[in-house]
């Protein structure tokens, strides 16, 4: 058995265009059903948008996954101040920067990606969705 976990993102209404931006970032397809193709009393209950995510995903060929979906308008939402950092560890410095450009545009850049005390790269970005992500390259470990 094996077991993994994925980021699953909250959004109101933004869902799809998040998952598009994410899968141009980082590869992948999107995956997305919507509350038309499959909700349920409880969606309908809580004013679920027909066209709006109930359930969506991005899956990189790299390992990336990442899942996301609207939050109906009838239940209560607050994205918080720092609940969540996503945070997206690799081994090649190009291609980390290059996930940090695509994050980067549209949103800010709270710490520049850059050398750092305990990474050959670090950086955190909150994208243009509100998502704070940490990105890292991280020396090999010499045990």
């Amino acid at each position: 058995m094996s077991v993994t976990t994925t980021t699953h993102l909250n959004f109101r209404g933004q869902a799809r265009a998040a998952l598009d931006h994410y899968a141009a970032v980082f590869g992948g397809d999107v995956m997305a059903f919507t509350f038309a193709q499959g909700g349920d009393e409880r969606d309908a209950a809580d004013g679920a948008v027909p066209d709006q995510v109930k359930w969506g995903g991005v899956q990189a060929a790299s390992g990336f996954a990442v899942m996301a979906f609207d939050v109906p308008p009838g239940r209560a939402y607050d994205p918080g101040t720092d609940a969540v950092y996503v945070s997206v560890r690799g081994t090649d410095p190009e291609e980390v920067t290059r996930y940090w450009e695509g994050l980067a545009d549209g949103g800010t850049v709270r710490t520049a990606l850059g050398p750092a005390g305990y990474a050959l790269l670090y950086g955190m970005v909150t994208d243009r969705f509100g998502v704070t992500w940490v990105l890292d390259v991280l020396p090999p470990y010499g045990g």
